[in-house]
């Protein structure tokens, strides 16, 4: 058994988890966690319009990174791996921020391309299911970028057939398209464009139609799920698993993007930082859905509380 850390930095959040890792006598792996834990530091913010980023997301990502480096060492962390997604692939600054890394985590961070972003999400999403669903298409929205993954999983290995990641995703989205409170149709039609078009860049590279099980994973879509329970707090228990049919996404989605940012944050199971950009995933999500529907025949999303951060730790084995 070995106990490792796992750090994933998006273009919103950056997340730690530490877990204990076991190799099984036929080659799998079993991940226990022992401390998880999400803060948004919106590290991507204004990227899309600089180009660079920004001083203030700096420093919000190292005052988050400085407390994780010291769960990880308290909880005991024998091996350490962070990677950093979207926003410092597009950055052209990025140097100051792998600097920053080093300095205070003690590794340097790594960044990833897409198809590898979208191989660990596959890897992390479909550790708990059952191999007969596959093959599985796994969905990773993020802040600046939406990964689409084809595989199948035996129960011990994934197996990849396809990915592929392209830059549309919540704070994108949101930056480009959705700026009045609540967003107008004009905007939100305009945002439906953009996504459809880019999304049409995955879709010619990722064979949809192979697929027979449609994993969401990561925080637009727990959350997502979240509030088309109607949960009175977050709960990641009755998140996991949970399945979403395309109606009910359309529904939701036009929900958040229909609600003021002051009705959205007086929802108890959208987290604070996710408020002004969860309207963007939740219109992302939909077109993904409308168009797997009419490209697969897929009708319902399978929730996974667990993504890349997960597929980071089980790296480490």
């Amino acid at each position: 058994m070995a106990r490792v850390a796992a750090i994933d930095c998006g273009t919103n959040s950056i997340r730690l988890l530490v877990a204990d890792l076991t190799r099984r006598d036929d080659g799998s792996c079993w991940l226990r966690d022992v401390h998880r834990e999400m803060r948004i530091v919106r590290l991507g913010e204004g990227v899309d319009a600089t180009g660079r980023l920004a001083v203030a997301a700096l420093m919000r990502t190292r005052d988050a990174l400085a407390d994780y480096a010291l769960i990880a060492r308290r909880k005991g962390a024998q091996r350490v791996r962070m990677v950093a997604t979207s926003a410092t692939r597009d950055a052209s600054n990025r140097d100051e921020f792998f600097a920053m890394t080093e300095n205070v985590l003690g590794v340097r961070a790594e960044v990833i391309t897409g198809d590898e972003e979208a191989r660990l999400s596959f890897t992390g999403a479909v550790g708990d299911l059952e191999p007969d669903d596959g093959p599985f298409l796994v969905a990773d929205v993020g802040g600046g970028s939406t990964e689409l993954v084809l595989g199948t999983w035996d129960g011990t290995q994934a197996a990849i057939k396809a990915a592929r990641s392209v830059d549309i995703g919540c704070v994108r989205i949101t930056e480009r398209c959705l700026r009045g409170d609540p967003p107008t149709a004009e905007e939100i039609a305009a945002g439906r464009e953009l996504t459809a078009r880019i999304l049409a860049e995955a879709f010619t590279a990722v064979p949809v139609g192979d697929a027979r099980t449609w994993v969401g994973v990561a925080g637009t879509i727990t959350t997502l799920s979240a509030v088309a329970l109607g949960l009175a707090e977050y709960d990641a228990d009755r998140t996991h698993l949970s399945r979403l049919s395309t109606d009910e996404i359309a529904r939701t989605a036009q929900g958040l993007l229909a609600q003021s940012h002051d009705e959205r944050a007086a929802n108890p199971v959208i987290h604070p930082g996710r408020v002004d950009v969860i309207g963007g995933g939740a219109l992302i999500t939909q077109v993904l859905a409308e168009e797997l529907r009419a490209r697969a025949d897929i009708t319902q999303l399978l929730v996974s509380e667990h993504d890349i951060l997960d597929g980071i730790a089980l790296s480490l084995v």
